[in-house]
């Protein structure tokens, strides 16, 4: 009985064998030096371009939105206002100081030069088309 399973499962793989096709033979390249070796492989891609009709944007709506406040620029404008609001506000305090030290010329100076660099921002940061 052992013999006839062994010749069951021979009959098995002689028709897996006759069903597989030759395998194509990739060379390897391998250098003079013996250090890395190369191999080319040949790749098939199979790409679906069908234009598929999946209906109306849902988000449309707010894509319109998003580019809307995009192009009016309110955030930019929020910020500059404020800092405008903060340079007068931190000049006016300055310049009712009877004394002033090196400490409180040090703030006006970097909140002065900080209003050059918003600026600079603000102009640069146009929507680029």
């Amino acid at each position: 009985m052992a013999e006839k399973i062994k010749d069951d499962e021979l009959n098995v793989f002689d028709d897996l064998e006759a069903d597989t096709k030759p395998l194509k033979e990739d060379k390897l390249v391998t250098p003079v030096d013996g250090k890395t070796a190369s191999k080319k492989v040949q790749v098939e891609l199979e790409v679906d371009t069908s234009v598929k009709d999946l209906g109306p944007n849902p988000y449309a709506k707010i894509i319109h939105m998003a580019r809307a406040v995009d192009s009016w620029r309110i955030f930019p404008r929020i910020f500059i206002t404020t800092y405008i609001i903060l340079l007068y506000k931190c000049v006016i305090w300055y310049m009712n100081l009877p004394n002033p030290t090196m400490e409180q010329s040090g703030l006006i100076s970097i909140v002065v030069g900080a209003g050059a660099a918003w600026f600079g921002l603000y102009t640069g940061s146009s929507k680029k088309k």
